[in-house]
């Protein structure tokens, strides 16, 4: 029995709606890399701005990480337990509650002037982790902070993975709602017009603020002036493709515990990475779209009773 040229349309109609449809989740499976490859040209702004630490400077005196914890809202405690020198019996980093920290480093050839070196979140100029991030919860801005939404995050820490620095920490203790946490680089205060909390609590002036290419100009003109004091080194001028907060020291950075990278972004890899995970997804979302169209097709050609 030759089916009726109403079935016979409809059929036609399912097939072609099969093909738009077959067309439409192939569309959609290549729509995050195509959202990926357009996420990495914003434009920074030439005036954006950092910090410039000088670690010739530092005294270990830790103010800075109880500014940064009071300025995020943190139990910060009384000021005089930065008086405690015992943590630095330990290598420590960035953690939930700590988005900024300060390790002693023992120096050989010096015994007595050990060297003191602050961590936190570079804010890379092409940072990994928001290359990394499935939903765009991390974002450099403009600026030059890396911002972090929560409200988008879903946990998977991709980011933390990304970071060559390790500097992001997870709120592993918070059951519900848990979040990434790192140094904002005080954006709020900033954009207020003041200077971020440990820059401006510093009592010795190892932390400078302003704009990205006047300290980097200022570190070099460092350099040049006092060649004996420094290495020819601005550590962050050019390492992963740069970043917001630039290192001066007297020794070798890789003896002070800053990892040894290479010039280019790692956002590359981490963009391979996401790619590779949504490549991995493709296969069977397809099938099932397909099988569901096809589903579809094989109910709209069936004669009515």
């Amino acid at each position: 029995m030759h089916p009726t040229p109403t079935q016979h349309t409809s059929t036609g109609t399912s097939r072609r709606n099969f093909v738009k449809l077959s067309g439409v989740c192939l569309a959609s499976l290549a729509l995050p890399e195509a959202v990926e490859a357009s996420a990495g040209e914003e434009t920074l702004d030439p005036d954006r701005n950092g910090v410039l630490v000088d670690l010739t400077v530092c005294i270990g005196c830790r103010r800075c990480e109880w500014a940064c914890r009071r300025a995020n809202g943190i139990d910060d405690g009384p000021m005089s337990e930065c008086d405690d020198t015992s943590v630095f019996d330990e290598f420590r980093r960035p953690a939930s509650d700590r988005f900024t920290v300060v390790n002693r480093i023992a120096c050989e050839d010096d015994p007595d002037h050990p060297d003191h070196v602050k961590s936190q979140c570079m804010h890379c100029e092409h940072p990994a982790c928001a290359s990394a991030c499935l939903v765009g919860a991390m974002e450099k801005t403009p600026e030059g902070p890396v911002t972090y939404d929560a409200s988008k995050c879903i946990g998977c820490r991709y980011c933390m993975v990304a970071c060559p620095f390790q500097c992001a920490a997870y709120e592993y203790e918070r059951r519900v709602t848990p979040r990434v946490r790192k140094c904002t680089l005080c954006r709020e205060r900033t954009a207020a017009g003041k200077v971020p909390a440990c820059v401006e609590i510093c009592p010795v002036e190892t932390l400078f603020y302003g704009k990205r290419s006047d300290l980097l100009a200022y570190a070099h003109e460092l350099i040049c002036r006092h060649p004996e004091r420094y290495v020819d080194h601005v550590y962050g001028e050019h390492e992963v493709g740069g970043t917001s907060w630039l290192y001066l020291s007297d020794r070798p950075f890789t003896e002070l515990g800053l990892p040894t990278l290479p010039m280019g972004s790692p956002a590359v890899r981490s963009e391979t990475i996401q790619h590779g995970i949504f490549k991995g997804f493709a296969a069977p979302l397809l099938l099932c779209g397909m099988l569901a169209a096809l589903n579809k097709v094989t109910q709209r050609s069936q004669p009515s009773p």
